[in-house]
């Protein structure tokens, strides 16, 4: 099987990962929202910022450094393993004694246990994050799907369960800790690996090189997407949090759906074809262009579609977030440039220009915040979404003077989408004015959305004929065991 065929099975499973988990994971969101209240989710949502930041420092940049790798050695694996899991141990008694002093910064005395609890992920992750890289550098995404969607569903279940019980915020805690703790059985059990008693310093050298780029451009990756949740619960509390928590949750699903399943595939994909400018060129394009045909138009629907989905999903108590989601779902077009002009950064060997971009993020991303929090939640989210739009220029000046493409073929993969996302966010707007005060919610949310859906497909197939019959191919071609070349495949070779 060829790379590019590869390629299409695994960006098949890693769908299949993204789309079931975070089905799962959004169903039991659901349910959650309507048996806890915002004070709940805002303090997890805070506990779960520091647990993200501290958790860089376990991986080290060494998880996407083993993936990267030409040539992997076993003193490489071992090495990374080892080190891991001694820092995993160090930051799990840091977080346990440290708790207390965060709540008492915070001013939020709940937030102590529930750090203490959730200090065991950093253990957890050390233990499965070298196991986790060796599956995806094989591109067994099969494996990591049925890791994520086990954990997923055995996570909600203990997490709605105690709900019922009226366990209240500890429901989200014993949710999460399930999910990680299945995460370790699983990637035990479905890789062949184990670790043998072997440090390498010079092994060690050769990760850190490349990782320290990595875990540089993670610490800012981290301030860019958390610099808000931090500075929305220390200056406006968990209430406003918790709103605000609502409405990036759903940005994060539509990000995990929409563009996490390419960029599963992207780095160990693109990385075959770091010697080859050409091929790595045209299937940048194909990645970002197929993936645009999807996110485009589904971030737009979201804008416009807010009231009824937070009303009809999360329930009338929970409106507050709906301005803030419109916001964070239109910042999201933006997210999807930048998004994948990192992943070809990395997979070409380059994390530095990465990193480079990273910084002006972080830089931007904090001031625009700082400046915007006396305003309010739905002020940090403006700036959220224009600190990304901030940094696009500057993001597509590097990847043109990288890559050596014209930036003209780069743009004109969001042409088609763009162009029939106007013509279905119009179709959507008249039917808002023409049915909201006729039919219930429910039933103008499920017209609007399906009715979106088939006139965008229309209007690709009526205005990008060739690109539609890609689609098509395409899809077939993920299902099919047959060893004939994919759409990618072909254009990489031209």
């Amino acid at each position: 099987m060829s790379i590019e065929q590869k390629a299409i099975k695994g960006v098949f499973w890693s769908s299949i990962q993204n789309w079931g988990s975070q089905t799962g994971s959004l169903i039991t969101f659901l349910v959650l929202a309507r048996l806890l209240s915002p004070e709940d989710f805002g303090l997890v949502a805070l506990a779960n910022t520091f647990v993200v930041f501290f958790n860089l420092f376990v991986d080290q940049g060494f998880s996407t450094a083993l993936v990267q790798r030409h040539e992997l050695d076993e003193a490489h694996v071992n090495t990374a393993f080892w080190v891991q899991l001694l820092l995993g141990i160090f930051l799990t008694l840091l977080g346990i004694s440290s708790a207390g002093w965060v709540a008492d910064r915070f001013q939020q005395p709940l937030l102590a246990p529930i750090l203490r609890w959730f200090s065991s992920i950093f253990l957890l992750r050390a233990l499965s994050m070298v196991q986790r890289a060796l599956l995806k550098r094989k591109l067994a995404f099969k494996e990591i799907a049925i890791r994520a969607l086990s954990g997923i569903i055995l996570g909600g279940l203990v997490g709605i369960s105690m709900a019922v019980g009226g366990h209240g915020v500890w429901s989200l805690v014993g949710q999460q800790l399930t999910y990680e703790g299945v995460g370790v059985v699983a990637f035990w059990g479905f890789s062949e690996w184990r670790p043998k008693g072997q440090v390498s310093l010079r092994h060690l050298k050769e990760l850190s090189d490349f990782g320290i780029s990595i875990f540089g451009s993670n610490i800012l990756t981290f301030f860019n997407n958390n610099s808000d949740t931090l500075l929305i619960g220390y200056f406006l509390g968990e209430v406003v949090l918790g709103y605000y928590a609502i409405a990036y949750r759903v940005l994060q699903v539509l990000t995990q759906l929409l563009i996490g399943t390419g960029t599963q595939v992207t780095l160990p994909i693109l990385a075959r074809f770091q010697t080859e400018p050409r091929r790595l060129a045209s299937a940048f394009y194909k990645i970002i262009g197929y993936v645009s045909l999807v996110a485009i138009p589904t971030f737009m629907a979201v804008v416009f579609l807010a009231s009824e989905l937070v009303i009809v999903i999360f329930g009338r108590h929970w409106a507050p977030a709906i301005p803030m989601m419109q916001v964070l779902a239109f910042g999201g077009v933006f997210y999807l440039i930048l998004f994948f002009n990192i992943s070809v950064f990395v997979a070409m060997g380059k994390p530095h220009l990465r990193f480079r971009l990273e910084i002006l993020n972080a830089v931007l991303n904090i001031l625009c915040c700082v400046i915007a929090v006396r305003w309010g939640g739905l002020a940090v989210a403006y700036a959220f979404a224009i600190s990304d739009f901030l940094v696009i220029p500057a993001s597509l000046w590097t990847l043109k003077r990288v890559m050596k493409v014209s930036l003209k073929d780069y743009l004109k993969q969001f042409a088609a989408p763009s162009i029939c996302t106007a013509f279905m966010i119009l179709l959507i707007g008249l039917l808002r004015l023409w049915l909201q005060d006729t039919l219930p919610l429910q039933l103008v949310l499920i017209i609007c959305t399906l009715s979106g859906a088939a006139f965008y497909i229309f209007c690709l197939r009526r205005f990008a004929p060739v690109l539609f019959q890609e689609i098509c191919d395409l899809a077939k071609t993920g299902f099919s065991q047959r060893s004939e070349p994919s759409k990618v495949e072909e254009c990489a070779k031209n």
